[in-house]
């Protein structure tokens, strides 16, 4: 069909190129000559369009590459005509004249057919399933850039989705007034509540997906304040990536409210700790393991190793991971850390080189009732697993550590201090290669158990939403941003270290419960409200960023500190613990991991 079509485009414009030439009185020598440049022009024309692959493409859909395509053709027909004329065999020779007049002609007219195909596709053969027109809710887009502009015209080519932009909103006051694919830029978005009633606006989308996370907190504000519906577009990594196109807007969540500008990391240096090696994630199927493993995959290991014992966690990101191609790099391995004979099977079949610790009970409350638990899995299951990576060689073993360490008032916390502790004295022995050190960092969002999905499922019941204390503060990253600088801490350990990552300035929970609340639609007190339910034990107002014995030390990254501290000799091995701790009740057991750890301040029944 394309064929047949190009066909007579050519034709005709080749035809109508000799009529224009000679003010349409064609003398009859050149009559003749135009029916034998005929087959020959309109032949090299499409053995031009043939090998640019424009045969190839369909009708409906055309854009700016299809037009270079078409025009390069056209052009490297017009030079191979021209020199043909130069050439004394006796070959077709239409004027030159003709020629350029033809290049015209078929440019012009391919484009027109093309063209025309796609608006019959976006304007006409989509119309019957757009529905009434009345029944399209009116958009504004708040940013009038190229994510905007793009937005604007997926909307406005595809009416059957039910959106018709009306006004733009930018803060470039030299925007303010000029049209985009027709719409109007009305001004900044503080006045959308004038034109909210007369443009009978039901949805605004934030285009901006560079815009700081505080300028987005405004817009949000002021777009709930006029009672619109608030989504906006994927991030600016997302979109640069071609993951999403830019049409796939999204509800706004906390995140976007809460962002933190972009982290600047060592790329090839990271690439170097595990390029062409074998890597260990344990805790992989969760928050921090399974963005460990997404980061790591794209820098091509050897071998990458996910260890968890939750077989569902783990067929979730092997399934993701498969689906992005790393199938013949990963392996999944059911394990629990503290089963020491399947450790060790794994350790003596693959060898791993870098070993990231990231398997942990982590519920603070949970682990108060269970304080044996806690230091079995995440104390003495540590030291057995950084124990084994000295044995079998690794390179390096990074434990994920928490604030809640620093000068702990929950076992959670004491148990992970204790494993830094143990750490550090382990690496005083300097009779192996293997780097020992640990990561700290704060909440990071969306984690499973954190309170975002918590306020979520409150907020989708209606409320109360509840919060523990009106001024307990805590420190929040995005799991990406806290797994590269967990990569970028690996890359400057020389072992011994505990790396504390920068978390920004705290944020108070009641201000995030009802920052999500009005992300809902909702007002707070009118709609939901928020509830304190008083402090759990071993939960803290504020966490703290360092402990009084560690010494601060600089490192190449802003974004990042190292504390170095001797440790104090262990008054007992860990592992002497274990034959009569499920023995103990639970204070006595909060009792010894004071003994252990000075600066725990246990909470007692």
């Amino acid at each position: 069909m394309m064929a047949g079509l190009y066909t007579v485009v050519l034709t005709l414009s080749l035809y109508f190129a000799y009529e224009l030439r000679f003010d349409f009185v064609v003398p009859l020598d050149f009559q003749e000559d135009r029916v034998a440049a005929l087959w020959f022009v309109v032949g090299i024309n499409l053995i031009a369009l043939v090998l640019v692959r424009q045969l190839d493409t369909t009708l409906s859909y055309f854009s700016v590459p299809d037009l270079k395509r078409i025009v390069f053709a056209m052009t490297a027909t017009l030079m191979f005509m021209l020199i043909l004329r130069n050439i004394t065999i006796d070959l077709v020779r239409p004027p030159r004249g003709v020629l350029l007049i033809d290049y015209v002609l078929s440019v012009a007219g391919l484009c027109a057919l093309r063209l025309s195909g796609r608006l019959y596709r976006e304007r006409f053969n989509q119309k019957k399933n757009s529905g009434d027109r009345r029944l399209r809710s009116n958009l504004a887009i708040i940013g009038a850039g190229d994510a905007g502009a793009s937005l604007a015209r997926d909307f406005l080519n595809t009416p059957a989705r039910g959106f018709r932009p009306v006004l733009f909103f930018d803060d470039d006051e030299l925007k303010h007034g000029k049209m985009l694919h027709g719409v109007r830029v009305a001004g900044k978005p503080e006045m959308i509540e004038k034109a909210v009633n007369r443009y009978q606006i039901t949805k605004a989308v934030i285009a901006m997906p560079t815009a700081s996370a505080k300028r987005v907190r405004e817009i949000v504000k002021i777009m709930a304040a006029a009672g619109l519906k608030v989504e906006t577009l994927p991030a600016i990594e997302e979109l640069a990536s071609g993951k999403v196109r830019a049409s796939r807007v999204r509800p706004v969540e906390i995140q976007d409210l809460l962002g933190r500008d972009q982290v600047e990391l060592e790329a090839e240096a990271i690439r170097d700790l595990v390029e062409g090696k074998v890597v260990m994630v344990t805790g992989a199927g969760g928050s921090i393991g399974s963005e460990l493993c997404r980061q790591i995959a794209s820098l091509n290991p050897r071998r990458l190793l996910l260890v968890d014992q939750s077989e569902g966690s783990l067929f979730y990101i092997e399934r993701e991971l498969s689906a992005d191609g790393e199938g013949a790099t990963i392996v999944p391995l059911v394990a629990d850390i503290i089963d020491e004979p399947r450790m060790r099977q794994i350790f003596s079949k693959f060898n791993p080189q870098v070993i990231f610790h990231a398997a942990a009970h982590k519920h603070v409350y949970m682990m108060e009732r269970q304080p044996a638990e806690a230091v079995h899995n995440n104390s003495i299951g540590t030291r057995r697993l950084a124990a084994m990576a000295i044995e079998y060689q690794a390179d390096s073993f990074i434990l994920i550590s928490t604030d809640k360490a620093i000068n702990p008032t929950s076992v959670m916390g004491a148990s992970k201090r204790l494993a830094e502790l143990e750490l550090q004295r382990m690496q005083m022995d300097n009779g192996h290669k293997t780097k020992l050190m640990a990561v700290r960092f704060g909440n990071v969002l969306g984690s499973s158990g954190s309170v975002i999905p918590i306020f979520k499922e409150q907020i989708a019941n209606g409320g109360p939403v509840t919060v523990t204390h009106r001024d307990v503060t805590r420190y929040f990253m995005t799991i990406p941003e806290a797994v590269g600088l967990v990569l970028q801490s690996t890359v400057q350990g020389e072992g011994g270290e505990i790396f504390v990552l920068d978390m920004g300035e705290p944020i108070k929970i009641i201000d995030l419960a009802t920052q999500m609340i009005e992300l809902s639609g909702y007002r707070v007190g009118e709609d939901i409200e928020i509830q304190f339910s008083g402090l759990k034990p071993g939960e803290k107002l504020f966490e703290e960023l360092q402990h009084h014995t560690e010494e601060h030390q600089a490192t190449r990254h802003p974004r990042i500190m190292r504390f170095v501290a001797t440790p104090a000799e262990a008054v007992q091995n860990l592992e002497e613990l274990m034959p009569t701790l499920y023995e103990m009740d639970i204070p006595a057991v909060k009792r010894k991991i004071k003994e252990l750890v000075p600066e725990y301040t246990p909470y007692l029944d």
